[in-house]
């Protein structure tokens, strides 16, 4: 008696992307899509050096950052095989949390918005505000606070947010309330870093797809 297999239909493509691994960008090449996740190739320097850091990024944290433009998406994603191969690696991914890119806004050149949840503190008019963040990026941060907090866009204020070792000085965008809370977007001005480790970039398209 025939028996059907329940696996997520694929669909072969050759489309092109990035991946955020080892805190590093990379060049993906997609082989096949579907609803739960994606096969591709990771393109990688062909050195010792660049595969051991693949192997070791893996085992600190098999969830990476992925951005394909063509298509629009981007997002978390769990690395559950990869293999060597004369090119780089053969890797799967499965869909953590995938975001559909409607209005372009990547492709456009503003960066990619990570989703991440930590506490931070911020100052306005000498008053500190306790807020938890809803997305970061390498320009700026959404961030929550409770009660309504009347602050005017393009506001200065100084912050901290441990989660990823930020502090210094950002603009407030953009203000928004609800009921119960306040949600604000920011702009960095000045950091005490440049870099922000664990946070990809993805503000510019890869190589022409196709």
């Amino acid at each position: 008696m025939p028996t059907t297999e329940k696996r997520a239909y694929r669909k072969n493509l050759a489309s092109q992307g990035l991946l955020y691994l080892g805190f590093e960008e990379h060049e993906i090449w997609v082989v096949n899509l579907s609803l739960s996740g994606l096969l591709a190739v990771l393109k990688v320097e062909p050195q010792v050096n660049g595969i051991k850091d693949i192997f070791n990024a893996l085992q600190v944290s098999p969830i990476v950052d992925f951005y394909l433009p063509s298509m629009r998406l981007a997002g978390e994603a769990e690395m559950v095989r990869a293999e060597a191969t004369e090119g780089g690696f053969e890797i799967a991914i499965e869909f953590r949390n995938l975001s559909y890119d409607t209005d372009n806004l990547l492709y456009s050149r503003r960066a990619y918005r990570k989703n991440m949840t930590a506490p931070g503190h911020i100052v306005f008019n000498g008053n500190d505000y306790a807020f938890n963040t809803e997305n970061v990026s390498v320009d700026g941060l959404m961030i929550r606070m409770l009660g309504r907090i009347e602050v005017a866009d393009g506001t200065v204020a100084k912050f901290d947010y441990k989660h990823l070792n930020l502090e210094g000085e950002v603009k407030v965008v953009w203000v928004d309330h609800d009921d119960i809370s306040t949600l604000m977007g920011l702009q960095y001005l000045h950091l005490q870093r440049d870099y922000i480790k664990g946070i990809p970039n993805f503000s510019y398209p890869p190589l022409e797809a196709g």
